[in-house]
């Protein structure tokens, strides 16, 4: 059973080893460390199954919008769910503080995150060119508007 928690420092460690391994610019220490501790714009969580932290995700609150920073899953733990756990309950953190609508970047390359982005309700909304710096490729903007729209499975 996966279970999402807020992140807290003691997580860093185990937060680094999943982000080494799914991006090639990972944050470092620090940067994890400003956004859970300082960045009272910041909501961070955890994904954790046996004890094991197995992913992780975050976004800013920035007025009525979540704008989700970063999503990502251990390796050995990818197609199993624990994604969409994060991000139902990124959804579900935004709503309870009555944010209307979510954004996010997503590589074109990467179609398993974007199925699963439409999957809970995302669609594509535009371009950032050259956005990645690490190749320069570009990211596609997705949004889920309406967060305040009662869903079909909360009634």
């Amino acid at each position: 059973m996966i279970r999402v928690i807020d992140m807290q420092p003691e997580h860093v460690n185990e937060v680094l080893e999943i982000e080494r391994s799914s991006f090639p610019l990972p944050w470092d220490r620090d940067t994890f460390l400003f956004e859970i501790l300082i960045n009272k714009l910041a909501e961070y969580v955890v994904a954790v199954q046996d004890e094991k932290i197995v992913g992780y995700g975050g976004m800013w609150i920035v007025a009525d919008e979540g704008h989700v920073t970063n999503i990502a899953v251990h390796p050995d733990h990818r197609l199993r769910g624990v994604g969409r756990a994060i991000l139902a309950e990124l959804i579900r953190r935004a709503r309870s503080k009555g944010l209307t609508r979510m954004i996010l970047e997503v590589r074109p390359s990467n179609a398993v995150a974007r199925h699963l982005y439409r999957s809970l309700g995302f669609v594509e909304k535009g371009v950032r060119k050259r956005y990645y710096q690490d190749n320069d490729e570009d990211a596609i903007i997705m949004s889920l508007e309406n967060l305040q729209v009662v869903s079909d499975e909360e009634r």
